[in-house]
This record gives structure tokens, C-alpha cells and sequence, in this order.
């Protein structure tokens, strides 16, 4: 019989999925995708490296009884700040590299002449995509952060290693089923089917790019400066 309330935990898991720092995240991954199946098979890997990351801390206080003092986690959601402004640059960079900027020089012909008129486009090239190790990655780094001091938290309550195991796997669902979702809603802007306009599009990924840059600067601040 388990010592926890199973749906409480499930929910614990997804909610916990939806933190901002998570979001910034995911929505940066999805930006490169064109569909939403591939944006929320990177919410599931982004789940499965975040799980992992909870499983091994789990399992060092567990079975090695290892003890990990909470303030540890200011360093770890420091690298998570890191993370996300690497995270951002790494967007940027490539949505940069990826636009074909051409600059074509026209004849038009008015009443007073012929006249030559400077046009620039600009056209997205879409690679695909297909590697969704960035996203468990990304998971991976998250894990340690407020995930980790979390868990530190209920492994403290919970005593028995079959318990503490069940809670590790539960709440881990609930984290893979909560960024599925979630990479599903943040992929419909970036979605070739619904998103036609690319000036749009480019002006989200800008946004996305610089919110994720802003709130990395904001945790590494927060865990190391102040």
C-alpha cells in the first residue's frame, strides 16, 4: 500500500511540467519544428531526461543514502540559468543562419524614366529536424533544479525504498505526461498548417528566444549574486 496519494502526485508531476522555466524551454525546442507531432515527441524526451536526472538523485539517497543539502540547489538552478541563456543563443543563431537575406536590384519604368529600385527578401529555410536530443538534454539539466531540492524534500518523509521508488516513478509520469502537453499547445504558432504568416513566425521565435535569455539572467542572479 503506498504512503502517498497517487493522483496527488500524477498532478504534482504535470503541474510541475508547467513552470516557467520549463516553458521557455520547451518553446525555444519546438520553435524549429513545423509539426506539432514532432514538437510533442520533444515534450516527451524532454520528460524522459528530466526523469532521469529525478532517478538518479532518488536513487543516491535511497539506496547509497547519499545527502544532498538543499542550499546545493542554488548551484544547480544556476546551471539551469546558464542553460536557458545558451538555450536562447543557440536559437537565435540559427534562426539567423537559417533566413536567406537577398538583396536584388530592380528596373522599374515611371513616366519620368527608367528608375532602379533596391528589394531585400527574406525567406526561412526549414531544416528537418528529426534528433530529439536537444529536448532530452535540456531535460537532463532541468532535473537537477527545483526538481532535485523537491525530491530531497519528500525522500525525507517517505521511508520506505519500495515507496520512495513508486513516488520517483509516478511523479516522473506526471512530468513526461505535463510537458507532452505542453509542447503540443506551444507548437501550434510555429505549426506550418496554422502559421502562414512568417514575419509572424519570426517575430515569435525573437520573443520566445529573448524571454528564455532575460529568464536565465534572472535564476543566475537570484542563486548567485543576490
Amino acid at each position: 500500500m503506498l504512503s502517498f496519494p497517487l493522483l496527488l502526485t500524477i498532478y504534482a508531476g504535470f503541474i510541475h511540467a508547467f513552470e516557467a522555466d520549463h516553458l521557455l524551454a520547451v518553446s525555444n525546442i519546438v520553435s524549429q519544428r513545423s509539426n506539432m507531432k514532432s514538437s510533442m515527441k520533444d515534450g516527451i524526451f524532454w520528460g524522459l531526461g528530466h526523469s532521469s536526472t529525478i532517478f538518479l538523485i532518488g536513487l543516491l539517497m535511497i539506496i547509497f543514502k547519499v545527502g544532498i543539502s538543499e542550499h546545493s540547489f542554488h548551484y544547480f538552478e544556476a546551471m539551469v540559468g546558464f542553460m536557458l541563456i545558451a538555450l536562447a543563443i543557440y536559437r537565435l543563431l540559427k534562426f539567423f543562419k537559417n533566413k536567406n537575406i537577398a538583396v536584388h536590384v530592380h528596373p522599374h519604368t515611371h513616366g519620368e524614366g527608367l528608375h532602379k529600385h533596391l528589394h531585400v527578401h527574406s525567406g526561412g529555410q526549414h531544416s528537418h529536424q528529426h534528433t530529439h536530443s536537444l529536448a532530452y538534454g535540456v531535460g537532463l539539466v532541468h532535473g537537477l533544479a527545483g526538481s532535485g531540492a523537491l525530491i530531497v524534500i519528500v525522500m525525507a518523509q517517505i521511508k520506505s525504498p519500495i515507496d520512495g521508488l513508486a513516488y520517483l516513478l509516478i511523479f516522473s509520469m506526471g512530468c513526461v505526461v505535463g510537458m507532452f502537453v505542453a509542447a503540443g499547445l506551444f507548437s501550434v504558432p510555429f505549426s506550418k498548417r496554422i502559421m502562414q504568416a512568417k514575419s509572424l513566425q519570426s517575430v515569435l521565435i525573437i520573443i520566445t528566444s529573448s524571454l528564455c535569455f532575460v529568464y536565465g539572467a534572472k535564476v543566475i542572479y537570484e542563486n548567485l549574486i543576490a
